[in-house]
């Protein structure tokens, strides 16, 4: 279903809902909850996950973080390697700090920045190598439940590294572990293997369309 058949069902469903007395509406969500229970009820299994969050819109990174929280909250141990972002030091590593130093989280920002900041491919290749080396450490290690790798997307994009090496790296993970893997532009190959998959869809954008810069507590 796509974004505009979904949003015509959403605003029927509305329109009906407004309609309905009282105890129509109340026998409308008894249903409606019956269903819901029963799919709760048959999620019976229970494994590691190879999360994607891509597209252009904001907030995969956000996102992920969220899902970072949660694990540390849980008391798992969690690691971030960053593909991309590195060179600005962001502020979630700060905010983070004290797991990391309680050894609940490994972080490590091993990108040099954008590549238009960078403008050396080959050192583009190496250090999304190393990002790529290091994470997969953590994929192989049973310890670590979650482990994020930031903007990875965008280094299979850009040829940095090899499609077909990270699907075989995701296999080497612990069955219970999961796996989340950002930025825009991820392959086709790694989207049919991932088990959760959301494209951020971008609508609008304040430094596209009003030139505001990036700003703390926003962007960084």
């Amino acid at each position: 279903m796509n974004n505009q058949s979904y949003q015509t069902t959403s605003d029927t469903s509305v329109a009906e809902s407004k309609s309905l007395t009282p105890e129509q509406y109340r026998k409308k969500m008894q249903r409606r909850k019956e269903v819901q229970d029963q799919r709760i009820a048959d999620a019976s299994l229970e494994k590691g996950l190879i999360v994607v969050n891509t597209g252009n819109g904001k907030g995969k990174t956000t996102a992920s973080l969220g899902m970072v929280l949660r694990s540390l909250g849980h008391g798992y141990k969690v690691a971030i390697v960053q593909f991309i972002k590195g060179a600005w030091e962001p502020s979630e590593k700060k905010a983070f700090s004290t797991w990391k130093e309680n050894g609940q989280l490994e972080f490590h920002a091993m990108g040099e920045g954008f590549t238009w900041e960078t403008q050396d491919r080959d050192r583009d290749i190496e250090k999304a190598c190393s990002a790529w080396n290091k994470g997969l450490e953590y994929i192989r290690n049973p310890e670590y439940k979650l482990v994020l790798l930031d903007e990875i997307n965008i280094a299979m994009k850009l040829g940095y590294l090899r499609v077909e090496e990270v699907l075989a790296g995701l296999e080497e993970k612990p069955e219970r572990n999961h796996v989340i893997l950002t930025g825009r532009g991820a392959p086709q190959s790694l989207i049919e293997r991932a088990d959760l998959v959301t494209e951020m869809n971008l609508i609008k954008h304040p430094f596209r369309d009003k030139s505001i810069k990036a700003q703390p507590g926003i962007e960084y």
